[in-house]
C-alpha cells in the first residue's frame, strides 16, 4: 500500500512528538518556498581582502551620478564599498604633535607625548611627519610615516607603545606625530562592574575615567598633603558621591566640584598598600576610573546595571551625503559629491554638511526623509556636553540645516523626551511614521508642523527592543526582537505567534542584545534575527520568520531556524540598491587585512559575502565551503486508523522537486513516538534526480525523516514523502 506522508511548512519546537504529527522538528540551511523545504542558496566572497573587526552595521546609498556604495561600520571603522574595493573612511580625532620616540632594540616602540593623550590600549593610530633619532638603525620613516599602528600598552598618561615592522636600535628624541582614529567602541557586548573597563564613550556609571591632576601621596588622604580631596582633569561622567579606582586602589568620595573628588576615603575594600594606613602613591597622570559599582574579591556580586555596549554605529543619508554617528559619541558625514571622494574621510567639518554644532553623545540617528531634519536619540541636554547625555531625550536640527539645533519661533528644530522605559534602543523610518523603541515601548514620531514639528504617540507597552539592530521594516510592516518574544507593527502591535520561541528565549543571551542582527530577504519574504546564545561571545544562531508563506492553517507562523557556523552574521543589507542580499560574517580568531594595522593582534576578521548565489560558499581566495543543510521530522503514525498494528516498510519513493547532486535520506522507525529505544534506523540513503525507489526492510509504528545533503554543488527541494506498508501483526 504506498502512502503519501505531509508535511506542514515551518519549524515546530514548542509542541510534543505526538502533537505535533505532521510537523518538521528541526533545520539548519532550510527555508520553505511553496510550502516545501529546500536548501538555502548559497554565498560568494565580494573581496580577497577580508575586514578588521567585527561589522556592526551596513548601509546601500546612491549619489546623483548613480553611483552605488555600501557603508560598512565595525567596531574600530567606518568603511565605504564601491566598485569593488575597500576604502577608509573613519572619522580621525585630533593630532598630538611633537611626539618622540623610545627604541629599545626589539619592535617594540615607546611614543612619548608632553600631555595627557588621552589614548587607550587597544586603539589605533595613523602617524605621520616623522623625524627618527639621528642614532636609530634598522628602522626607516618609512616605517612610521602613513602607517596604522594599533596600541599594544599605555604604560602611563603620557605614553604609550607600538609594534613596528622591524627592531630600531637603542635611542630616543625624533618627532612624530599621532593622530588617534576616532574610538567606536568593543567587538563584544558585557555586563561590567568598573574595574577594567574602557572608556569607549558615553557617561554610563561604571565607564568615566579621567586621570590625576597632581600625584597623589601614599602618606595622606588626599593630593599632596591637603588630606580633604584628590585633584583630577575632570569629574564630567562621574556620580555625585561613589568609588573610584586608580591603579589597584578603591577611594571612596561624597562629593564632587569640577575638578575634585571631596569627601575621600582611601585603600577601601583593603586595597592599601601594605604598611600604609591610607593607600598607594599615585603618580600624575594615573588614570582615574569610576569604580562605583566595582565588588571587591570575596563579596557578592550584584546585579549590574552598566552595560559595556559593542562598538555601533547609526548610518542614514542627506541626500548622497552619509550620516555616520558612533552610538553614544560623535556624528560625522561623508559627502560622495565631493572631488575624489573615495580619498576623504568622514568628519564634522565637511565642507556644507558641517555637523560640529551636534551632539557630541548619542545613541542613535536618522535622517527623516520627507522632512530632512537630523533626528538625535538618547542624547545630550546640553550639546557639547556628554555628561549630560539622556538615554531618553530626543533632539532633531532645523529641516534642511543638520548642523543647527537651535529652536527658534522660525524654525522647526525641537526637543521631546519619552516616558515609558529607561533608554531609547532604535528607531527607523516606516510607511508613515518614525518608529522609535525603547526598552520597553514602542512610539510612533510623525510629522505635525508648527510649533511642534513633531508629535509622538505611545501605540505599544511590553514591547520594548531588545537591541538596536534587532528591527526591520517591509512593506509598511515593522518587525522586531523584544526580550521576551517577537512582534510586529502594521497600525497595530502584534505579537508574532512563533513556534520556535521556548528554543530561542530559552538559550539567548539576552545581556548581548545590542549584537543582535535583524535583515530582510525580500527575494523569499523573510525576516532573519542572527542572535549570540549563552555559551557565545557572539552570534552563532539565527531565526526566520517567513511573514509571506502560507502555513498551512497552522496558528504560529512560518518559521525556521539554523546554526551552521558558516551562516551567521552580524550585518545584513537586502536587494535594494544591489541585486542580492549583502552580508558580513565574522570570525575572531582569524586576522583581516584591510586596513592594514601594524601591530594588530586580536581584532578578528569579517567576510563581506553577496548572497543567493550558486550552492556553496565561495571564499575571500576563492576556494569553495560546502554548504550542508538538513531538516528532521516529528515522528509520525505510519498507520492512521490502526494504531494497534505493526506495520512493515518496504520501500519509499523519493520525491524532489529539484535536486543537484546527491542527497541523502535517513528514516527511523519505532514502537512509540517518544522511546528513542525502540527505533531503527535506516542509515542514510544516497539519492539522485535518477533515484525512482529505495528498498528497505522496517517494522514499526512510527517513524521519522531527516533529508540532507552534506557535499559541495548540492541543492534540493523536497515534494511528497511516499512510503510502501503492509500490515505486519499486532502488538502482543
Amino acid at each position: 500500500m504506498l502512502t503519501k506522508i505531509k508535511f506542514a511548512p515551518g519549524i515546530d519546537k514548542q509542541d510534543t512528538s505526538v502533537g505535533a504529527e505532521g510537523r518538521w522538528v528541526d533545520s539548519d540551511n532550510v527555508r520553505f518556498r511553496y510550502g516545501l523545504p529546500e536548501k538555502v542558496g548559497g554565498w560568494q566572497s565580494l573581496l580577497t581582502d577580508t575586514i578588521v573587526g567585527v561589522a556592526r552595521k551596513q548601509h546601500a546609498f546612491v549619489d546623483t551620478d548613480g553611483n552605488r556604495y555600501v557603508a560598512i561600520g565595525t567596531d574600530k571603522f567606518l568603511l565605504l564599498y564601491f566598485e569593488g574595493q575597500l576604502f577608509d573612511i573613519t572619522p580621525l580625532a585630533t593630532a598630538i604633535t611633537g611626539a618622540t620616540f623610545t627604541f629599545n632594540g626589539t619592535t617594540t616602540v615607546t611614543l612619548t607625548t608632553s600631555s595627557d593623550h588621552g589614548i587607550n590600549v587597544g586603539d589605533i593610530i595613523r602617524l605621520s611627519s616623522t623625524t627618527l633619532p639621528g642614532s636609530t638603525t634598522g628602522v626607516t620613516t618609512a616605517t612610521f610615516d602613513n602607517t596604522n599602528f594599533q596600541v599594544l600598552s599605555v604604560p602611563s598618561s603620557t605614553t604609550l607603545t607600538i609594534q613596528a615592522a622591524t627592531a630600531g636600535s637603542a635611542s630616543s628624541g625624533g618627532s612624530v606625530t599621532i593622530t588617534p582614529y576616532e574610538v567606536v567602541g568593543p567587538a563584544a557586548q558585557s555586563y561590567g562592574y568598573g574595574f577594567g573597563i574602557g572608556n569607549y564613550g558615553g557617561t554610563i556609571t561604571g565607564v568615566s575615567q579621567t586621570t590625576l591632576n597632581g600625584a597623589l601621596l601614599a602618606d595622606t588622604a588626599g593630593t599632596g598633603g591637603s588630606g580633604t580631596a584628590i585633584t583630577v582633569v575632570s569629574t564630567t561622567g562621574f556620580p555625585s558621591a561613589g568609588t573610584i579606582l586608580i591603579d589597584n586602589e578603591l577611594i571612596t568620595y561624597t562629593s564632587t566640584n569640577a575638578t575634585n573628588f571631596l569627601g575621600i576615603t582611601r585603600g577601601t575594600n583593603g586595597t592599601a598598600t601594605a604598611g600604609t594606613s591610607n593607600g598607594q602613591a599615585h603618580s600624575d597622570g594615573s588614570v582615574t576610573q569610576n569604580a562605583t559599582e566595582f565588588t571587591g574579591f570575596g563579596s557578592a556580586v550584584q546585579a549590574s546595571t552598566v552595560t559595556l555596549e559593542p562598538g555601533l554605529w547609526s548610518l542614514s543619508n542627506f541626500g548622497e551625503v552619509l550620516v555616520a554617528t558612533i552610538a553614544n559619541g560623535k556624528t560625522f558625514t561623508w559627502n560622495a559629491g565631493a572631488a575624489n571622494p573615495t580619498g576623504n574621510r568622514a568628519a564634522t567639518n565637511t565642507s556644507g554638511f558641517e555637523t560640529t554644532n551636534n551632539p557630541t553623545a548619542t545613541r542613535v540617528t536618522l535622517i527623516s526623509p520627507t522632512t530632512r531634519h537630523l533626528i538625535h536619540f538618547g542624547t545630550e541636554e546640553t550639546i557639547g556636553n556628554p555628561s549630560t547625555q539622556d538615554d531618553m531625550f530626543i533632539r532633531f536640527s532645523v529641516d534642511e540645516d543638520i548642523n543647527n539645533y537651535t529652536p527658534e519661533a522660525t524654525n522647526t528644530a525641537g526637543t521631546q523626551r519619552l516616558q515609558d522605559g529607561t533608554k531609547i534602543m532604535g528607531a527607523l523610518v516606516a510607511k508613515e511614521n518614525i518608529l522609535v523603541w525603547t526598552d520597553n515601548a514602542l512610539y510612533a514620531m510623525k510629522f505635525v508642523g508648527a510649533p511642534f514639528t513633531f508629535g509622538f504617540e505611545q501605540v505599544g507597552t511590553n514591547c520594548g527592543l531588545i537591541g538596536k539592530n534587532a528591527a526591520i521594516e517591509i512593506d509598511g510592516v515593522a518587525y522586531w526582537m523584544g526580550n521576551n518574544g517577537f512582534f510586529s507593527f502594521d497600525g497595530t502591535v502584534n505579537t508574532l505567534p512563533c513556534s520556535v520561541e521556548d528554543y530561542v528565549y530559552d538559550d539567548i543571551d539576552t545581556t548581548k542584545g545590542q549584537q543582535i542582527c535583524a535583515g530582510i530577504n525580500n527575494l523569499f519574504t523573510e525576516v532573519i534575527w542572527w542572535y549570540p546564545t549563552a555559551s557565545a561571545t557572539f552570534n552563532d544562531r539565527y531565526v526566520v520568520y517567513n511573514y509571506g508563506q502560507d502555513n498551512a492553517g497552522l496558528p504560529m507562523g512560518n518559521w525556521y531556524t539554523a546554526t551552521n557556523v558558516n551562516s551567521i552574521r552580524t550585518t545584513w543589507i537586502d536587494s535594494l540598491v544591489y541585486p542580492k542580499p549583502y552580508a558580513t560574517a565574522f570570525n575572531s580568531s582569524n586576522t583581516g587585512t584591510f586596513p592594514v594595522i601594524q601591530g594588530e593582534t586580536g581584532l578578528g576578521q569579517t567576510v563581506f559575502f553577496e548572497h543567493e548565489i550558486g550552492t556553496d560558499q565561495i571564499n575571500p581566495d576563492g576556494s569553495t565551503t560546502a554548504l550542508t543543510s538538513f531538516i528532521e521530522s516529528f515522528s509520525f503514525s505510519l498507520q492512521k486508523d490502526q494504531s494497534e498494528v505493526f506495520l512493515a516498510m518496504r520501500r519509499f519513493l523519493p520525491n524532489f522537486k529539484v535536486l543537484t547532486g546527491n542527497n541523502q535520506i535517513t528514516i527511523s522507525v519505532k514502537d512509540f513516538p517518544a522511546d528513542p529505544s525502540s527505533a531503527t534506523t535506516l542509515s542514510p540513503f544516497t539519492i539522485t534526480s535518477s533515484t525512482t525507489k529505495v528498498d528497505t526492510r522496517a517494522r514499526g509504528r512510527y517513524a521519522n525523516i531527516k533529508i540532507e545533503n552534506t557535499g559541495a554543488g548540492e541543492s534540493w527541494r523536497f515534494g511528497t514523502f511516499q512510503v510502501d506498508l503492509q500490515p505486519d501483526g499486532r502488538r502482543g
